[in-house]
Order: C-alpha cells, then sequence, then structure tokens
C-alpha cells in the first residue's frame, strides 16, 4: 500500500466508514460478541495490568478488556477513526470503567516501549501497509513474555456471508473496488503461513494459528442497514441514482436469503485465532518491509 492509499484509507474511516460502524454500534457489537468473548479471555482477570486493543473501534472489545482487569487495571484502545474514537470514549465514561483511547495509527504510534501485558484484537490488524513493521512497533510496546491475542478473517471462500451484497450488486456497480489476494483488507490474513512469518520476523514467538468458526445472527430488520451501509457496496451506493439504488437494495436483499431464518440473519464467521508471546529477545528497531 502506497503512502497515498494509507491516506485515502484514513479519510475513508474518519469519513462515511466511521460514521456507518457508529451508527451501527449497537448492531455490529451483538453480531461480534462471541468474538468479543474468545479475546477477553486472554485478559488477566482481576489482576490488573495494561491490556492494549488494536484497531478498538467503538470500544467494545476495549470496556469488556477494561472491565475483567478490575478497579487496578487500564486498557487502551487504538484506533485511526476519530468518529470511532469519540463514540468508544462517551461509551467507556457511561460504563465506568479505566478504559483511554488513542485516534493513531498503531503501525507507527510512538507507545511507551515496555508497557502492556496483553495486546489483544478483533479484526483490527488486517489494514497495515506494513504488516512486519507494525507487529514490530506492537512487540516494542509489549512487555517481555506479554501474550498476543488476534482474530482475523480466513479466506473469502469460506466466508461466503461477508461477499454476498457485493457479489449481488456487481453487474450494477461495475466500480466496486476488486479484492487483491494478501492486500491489507478485511482477507488479507487468510494464509496463516504468511501470518506466522510476518510475525516471526517481527519479535513474536510461542505462536499458535487455530481456525474458529463463530456462529453470527442479526436480526433480519438490521439486514438492508447493514449491506447498504457498510462495506463496498455501503461506500458505492451513496455515489449512485435512486433508480439504481433501488435496484441494487432489491437485488442484494434476495441474495442473503439463504442465511435468513425467520426474524434472523443467521451466518458463521470463519476466522483465524492468532496467539502469541513477546518473545525475550529485544524487540527488532524495524521489522522487514514487505510488499503486501
Amino acid at each position: 500500500m502506497t503512502r497515498k492509499s494509507d491516506e485515502e484509507q484514513k479519510a475513508r474511516w474518519h469519513g462515511p466508514a466511521g460514521h456507518a460502524w457508529v451508527d451501527m454500534q449497537a448492531v455490529l457489537d451483538a453480531l461480534f460478541r462471541p468474538i468479543e468473548s474468545l479475546l477477553v479471555e486472554v485478559v488477566p482477570a482481576e489482576r490488573g495490568g495494561q491490556v492494549l486493543d488494536v484497531g478498538c473501534g467503538t470500544g467494545g472489545t476495549t470496556v469488556a478488556a477494561a472491565r475483567r482487569l478490575g478497579a487496578e487495571g487500564r486498557c487502551v484502545g487504538i484506533d485511526i477513526s476519530a468518529p470511532m474514537i469519540a463514540a468508544a470514549r462517551a461509551r467507556a465514561e457511561r460504563e465506568g470503567v479505566r478504559a483511554h483511547f488513542i485516534c493513531a495509527d498503531a503501525q507507527d504510534h510512538a507507545f511507551e516501549p515496555a508497557t502492556f501485558d496483553a495486546i489483544i484484537s478483533r479484526f483490527g490488524v488486517m489494514f497495515f501497509s506494513d504488516f512486519a513493521g507494525a507487529f514490530a512497533n506492537l512487540r516494542r510496546a509489549a512487555r517481555g513474555g506479554a501474550e498476543l491475542r488476534f482474530v482475523a478473517w480466513r479466506d473469502a471462500a469460506e466466508n461466503p456471508f461477508m461477499t454476498t451484497a457485493e457479489r449481488a450488486a456487481a453487474p450494477l456497480l461495475p466500480d466496486l473496488p476488486v479484492r487483491r489476494p494478501d492486500a491489507p483488507g478485511q482477507f488479507a490474513f487468510a494464509n496463516q503461513v504468511r501470518v506466522r512469518r510476518i510475525l516471526e520476523e517481527s519479535g513474536w514467538a510461542g505462536i499458535e494459528i487455530r481456525p474458529v468458526d463463530v456462529a453470527c445472527t442479526l436480526p433480519e430488520s438490521e439486514l438492508v442497514p447493514y449491506f447498504t451501509r457498510l462495506g463496498p457496496v455501503g461506500m458505492a451506493l451513496p455515489e449512485v441514482d435512486e433508480r439504481t439504488r433501488a435496484r441494487v437494495i432489491d437485488t442484494v436483499r434476495r441474495a442473503f436469503d439463504p442465511y435468513v431464518h425467520g426474524a434472523e440473519v443467521r451466518f458463521t464467521a470463519a476466522c483465524w485465532m492468532v496467539d502469541a508471546r513477546a518473545s525475550s529477545a529485544p524487540a527488532p528497531e524495524q521489522a522487514p518491509t514487505r510488499r503486501p
């Protein structure tokens, strides 16, 4: 990814994509709560310490981790989206937990070295332009022996629900972006061999990568808002005329019929659960940069 692409991504998450996630916050939190539970398991209960949540979005996982840490602990969430960070701060204040939020890119943010006892992420680490450099930066922020746990999507072919909208809409929206294998994005970590190599290069050890299949549900009443606000189709719809928009919504909604069961939409999220620990060796000053 070029510097221009980095800036385009930041603009997207500061703008329409970030605001859409804020508006859909309650729906998305409920949708991915089973994954939140898997992540928070790694946080020591009621033992204090500091945890970093990478790509924290509107703060659901951050608040859950802070609550598990207890009054003596502190959880820090970082995300590039200003609207989502604002929503996360408001949430933490409402819920009265020790959570702090940073609006910045975890790839190159100057964290205090050797600060965190654990680092977690729910679908937040697949968008870096320099994966090895980003994980080396996170390694420098971790204490020796600190745990890393993140959940990332497996291959798009194993997650047909996630691409249903764009596949159905493609004939009507010919300018939809084409997904490139291994490029920064939702399915960038589909190849577990690549993930392991990135982590090894950036100072992480004890790497375990396990497939997890998570049952997810969405109210049927939220399905149209879901695909018209989020993802490639959600980003494209504001640019089209009303007739095209209506045709897209009708076509895409019918494409989701196999997942609709009465008042619920059900699908399986095919993910990797990745665990590692900060190696005892000093963190690399700069991991090798590889092209996506």
